[in-house]
């Protein structure tokens, strides 16, 4: 897989170890991806940024947890976030992340350019606005359909304020 062997190929940027971003719309198919460089990888954490979004209108808000995650990774001790329950509406327990020679994180934001000194890879995953839009009815329901709408926009506003993409490493293209 490109993505790991590039990884691999780089110096540590988090400590002494490396971190990849898989960074792009909802519903491109980052979970998916990340998935598969775990089962390729040894020694892998990976992160998923649906844990630490506070509920649907708090993808402006994730910076902070992000660096209670990766400052402390970064200094090779362990990091930490708050895990959020979508059911209860609320920051539930406190999650610890030991360092590992790789740790991925997949998300909306999980590129944030604050942290782009930890990066070692940072992808760009996309796909056609109606594969995107089915995927999250498919996963979601139909009733979730206008929080979907709302987060497309809040994510568009976000990447294109951080220029997510234009500093991608890689560029993945996913369809149905």
């Amino acid at each position: 897989m490109e993505i790991l062997s590039l990884a691999q190929g780089r110096p540590p940027t988090l400590g002494s170890r490396r971190l990849i971003c898989l960074d792009g719309p909802a519903g491109s198919g980052k979970t998916t991806w990340a998935a598969g460089i775990a089962e390729l990888a040894a020694d892998v954490t990976v992160v998923h940024m649906d844990d630490l979004y506070p509920g649907w209108s708090g993808l402006q808000e994730v910076d902070a947890q992000l660096d209670g995650l990766l400052r402390p990774l970064a200094e090779d001790r362990p990091g930490s976030y708050r895990r959020y329950d979508w059911v209860a509406g609320e920051f539930a327990e406190r999650v610890v992340v030991d360092p590992a020679a790789l740790l991925v994180i997949e998300g909306v934001g999980c590129g944030a350019s604050r942290f782009a000194d930890l990066v070692t890879v940072l992808v760009w995953v996309e796909a056609p606005s109606a594969t995107r839009m089915a995927r999250g009815i498919a996963r979601d329901g139909e009733a979730m359909r206008h929080h979907w709408e709302r987060w497309r926009i809040d994510e568009d506003a976000l990447h294109a304020r951080l220029g997510t993409r234009a500093r991608a490493d890689l560029l993945v293209e996913t369809s149905d």
